[in-house]
């Protein structure tokens, strides 16, 4: 019946994805990247119900890593729910996975560049949940990679935008159930060989038990203040930059007396837009150097072959002298 309330799981990403959409403002079309499982599936259903109320064209988009014995038939039953839900255009996406950094690494290399060739000009939405929102910030933890990694995923980061990233997993569980998909369940998810696995098997129930519960909301909550923190970060060093730079080298005088926090950031943009790959905090801690601790040392060679040197109050980031 028409006038019959949804169930509680199906309402609440169906709110999640109203309330993105109308901070991102899609103009006719979106598009939905599905594996199987029942985040992605939860999402396309959701988006679905809410692009056909708002006039939106929503596309399925299906990505085959071809990882697995099988991954074909996994991939054509996703396609065959989402065009049972009326997705406008459902495609399978078959990709090679390959290159350096392990195999989850090269699997989302793969499956993003896949995903944005497809999409073109449109927004994709990711079925990222609350559960890998508190994963991610635990790894950036972790790992020491500074606040910008321990700030998580961002809802909106164009063309990516996340809906769910304040929703449960146990409730893109529940909306499919109550909605009668059939959700894939990736043996990956379970092999503990992966560090996202024993993160979610092993370590947030522990911390949830020793801290009595409410963990992922609370790493959540993290990664949602630090982002509003680094904006305001972001937006400082954008004037710092405009001011300290000429498009190719920076004014040393300009960027001595601001905050560190501040001259890191300039500089990571700089060295990142004059070809920099791959850039350490050790590379952009020397370089910084050239700045805050100046004894007039020699430039500090960088990634790609590059070298960031200090002469006449300005730094360059050059070749190699020969």
């Amino acid at each position: 019946m028409s006038g019959t309330k949804p169930h509680p799981a199906v309402a609440e990403i169906r709110v999640a994805v109203r309330a993105l959409l109308a901070k991102a403002c899609p103009e006719d079309r979106i598009a939905v990247a599905v594996s199987g499982g029942a985040d992605s599936l939860a999402l396309a259903a959701a988006a679905q119900h809410v692009g056909t109320k708002s006039g939106l064209r929503v596309d399925g988009l299906i990505v085959d890593h071809n990882l697995q014995p099988g991954s074909a038939d996994v991939a054509a039953r996703a396609a065959d729910q989402l065009t049972g839900l009326g997705l406008a255009d459902v495609r399978v996406l078959p990709v090679v996975v390959s290159g350096a950094g392990g195999l989850e690494a090269a699997a989302r290399r793969a499956r993003y560049a896949a995903l944005r060739a497809a999409a073109g000009p449109h927004l994709v939405l990711l079925g990222h949940t609350l559960d890998d929102q508190a994963e991610t910030v635990l790894l950036g933890l972790g790992r020491g990679s500074g606040p910008r990694s321990i700030a998580g995923m961002r809802a909106i980061d164009p063309p990516w935008a996340r809906p769910l990233l304040a929703v449960a997993r146990a409730t893109t569980e529940a909306a499919c159930a109550a909605l009668g998909l059939a959700p894939w369940r990736d043996p990956h998810n379970e092999d503990p060989r992966f560090t996202r696995v024993r993160l979610r098997r092993e370590v947030l129930p522990l911390l949830e038990d020793v801290l009595h519960g409410g963990v992922a909301q609370a790493l959540a909550r993290t990664a949602a203040q630090l982002q509003d923190d680094l904006a305001a970060l972001d937006h400082l060093a954008a004037d710092l930059r405009a001011r300290a730079g000429d498009g190719v080298t920076l004014r040393v005088a300009d960027l001595a007396d601001a905050p560190p926090a501040l001259r890191r950031r300039v500089l990571r943009h700089w060295l990142t837009e004059a070809g920099v790959p791959e850039l350490t905090d050790a590379h952009l801690r020397a370089a910084d150097d050239l700045v805050g601790r100046w004894r007039g040392q020699r430039g500090v060679a960088l990634p790609g072959g590059l070298v960031a040197r200090r002469a006449h109050g300005r730094l360059t980031c050059e070749g190699p002298e020969t």
